[in-house]
């Protein structure tokens, strides 16, 4: 790993299509990374530019028009997991402080007998495509995101396909995040306070402007700085509780400009991969042993994301 790097650089493509010596090798290295720093970086990952630059340009749109129009699109009743969550409402689970963001959320869309699932996506009459591609845009991060499951699975010494079917129209979320400008010296907020995701792994394509920055283990803050059509991997904690602290949800966050970059707003685009909820949690047996005992309580996924979302305020 360079020295400019915070996090590991993996290729997807030797995984999905290299030589046998090229997959093993792969399922190493994202092993190891996910152990030692609880991220990496990934390129021909197999999501098109041209979907990721569509759905930038169809955000900031979003973004761009004025408040009462978009709250018409925030919805009573779903803690924030479709439409609109407007600026100030969601805070990580150890602060009071909101964090300085808004965003829009694009969730499951199941078809047949398991279509009452999940809320239905909330449209955008001012602009149809912005949930349809997005719907297209996240339907590229669960192929991916499947693939790199299957070797996370092959690295525990689990069968290839064991994460398969639990993500298999799982409660997976994209988030299209705005940060605005900072328009007067926050007292204690940042745009995104330090937190651990909630899920399985997070896919998080380059963002606009810089600002995230992982907690490295000497305790050290550090840029991840993507480099061009490279996405971002990271642990979240059901993949940490599933492993029994073997691989790491390490903690990040999104950090203000300096103020001479106040005025410029920054957009995001992560995808949470989750799986049903009915998944069990509970630590697998091949994670425990003397030296590490059983660290957590059993839980399936859906009771842990409904724990969560309540701490970090997004449902009462």
């Amino acid at each position: 790993m360079s020295q400019d790097r915070a996090i590991p650089l993996v290729d997807l493509s030797h995984y999905i299509e290299g030589t046998q010596e090229q997959k093993d090798t792969f399922v190493q290295q994202i092993g190891a990374a996910f152990h030692d720093y609880g991220f990496v970086g990934v390129v021909n990952h197999g999501i098109a530019e041209e979907l990721v630059d569509d759905f930038y340009r169809l955000s900031k749109e979003f973004f761009g028009m004025d408040v009462a129009t978009k709250r018409k699109y925030e919805i009573a009743g779903l803690a924030g997991q479709r439409g609109y969550t407007s600026f100030g409402k969601e805070h990580a689970k150890q602060s009071e402080v909101a964090d300085l963001k808004e965003f829009f959320q694009i969730g499951q869309e199941v078809a047949g007998d398991n279509s009452g699932n999940y809320p239905d996506n909330v449209q955008v009459a001012e602009l149809p495509k912005f949930p349809q591609r997005g719907m297209e845009l996240y339907k590229a991060f669960e192929k991916s995101g499947g693939a790199l499951l299957q070797a996370i699975a092959e690295y525990l010494e689990l069968d290839r396909d064991y994460f398969d079917d639990k993500i298999k129209d799982g409660n997976s979320i994209l988030r299209a995040i705005h940060y605005p400008p900072i328009t007067s010296e926050p007292e204690t907020a940042i745009r995104a306070e330090q937190h651990e995701d909630i899920n399985l792994i997070t896919l998080l394509v380059g963002a606009s402007a810089g600002g995230l920055q992982l907690l490295n283990a000497d305790g050290e803050w550090q840029d991840i700085l993507p480099e061009e059509n490279e996405i971002v991997i990271n642990v979240g904690d059901m993949l940490q509780r599933l492993t029994n602290n073997q691989l790491k949800s390490t903690t990040h966050r999104v950090v203000n400009p300096p103020r001479s970059e106040w005025h410029k707003p920054r957009l995001s685009i992560p995808f949470f991969l989750h799986p049903k909820g009915e998944m069990d949690l509970t630590c697998l047996d091949k994670c425990v042993d003397a030296d590490h005992p059983i660290a957590y309580e059993p839980i399936t996924a859906g009771e842990y994301l409904d724990e969560r979302l309540r701490e970090i305020g997004l449902k009462k």
